[in-house]
């Protein structure tokens, strides 16, 4: 599968890798195939994985490139990284020379990790979606979503700072959230993000800060 390529001027690319895992429900008949088209699904978390992807990034990346690896994966709802997640995630840090994780499938934001300088963000939560309504999972706040801004340096692949915009979506549309519901959503990731070695702080205008 080839990645999306993104150039940033007089700063390098922003490869995309994107991938499917069978944790989100995705099932197997969905796969891309030659001459097929359809979802470019992971056969595992496993270490020959790892090294298939540490091949297809390897042959794309250039210097000053910024590689993300997008993973649509894991459950609806729920807080809890499961560990065979982390280790991929690490993994793909550790040998595919991924520079940002990019974790979805929750309804939710869950907790973010920096490894090794470069994020991993297991669960960023819906952006917009039509779930509104659906009864029974009301303490997560589906209706809640955020806007990820991070500044990554080319040179090194480290993050130099993450800044999240709290938004409430409704009816289809989004709105900024308001300043009661912004100090939920940094309680929230503030608390799941401690295990991983992260905290969440209030910035400018109620924004959110990563800090690690």
């Amino acid at each position: 599968a080839a990645p999306a390529v993104l150039p940033v001027a007089g700063k390098g690319r922003v490869l995309m890798f994107a991938y499917g895992a069978q944790s989100s429900g995705i099932p197997p008949d969905w796969a891309a195939a030659a001459g097929l088209p359809g979802v470019n699904l992971l056969p595992d978390l496993s270490p020959a994985t790892l090294q298939q992807i540490a091949a297809q990034v390897e042959a794309d990346k250039r210097p000053a490139d910024v590689v993300v690896a997008s993973i649509h994966w894991g459950g609806n709802w729920g807080y809890a990284v499961p560990a065979a997640h982390q280790r991929f995630a690490r993994g793909l840090i550790d040998r595919c020379g991924v520079d940002v994780v990019h974790g979805h499938s929750s309804h939710h934001p869950m907790g973010i990790e920096v490894y090794r300088g470069r994020p991993i963000l297991y669960g960023c939560g819906d952006f917009l979606n039509d779930y509104e309504g659906i009864a029974g999972y009301e303490p997560y706040r589906g209706d809640l979503s955020l806007m990820y801004f991070l500044e990554v340096d080319p040179a090194s692949g480290t993050l130099v700072r993450l800044r999240m915009v709290p938004m409430q979506m409704r009816r289809f549309r989004l709105n900024r959230a308001s300043a009661a519901d912004s100090r939920w959503l940094r309680s929230v990731l503030d608390r799941e993000g401690q295990p991983l070695g992260s905290r969440v702080e209030a910035g400018p205008g109620s924004s959110l800060a990563l800090r690690w």
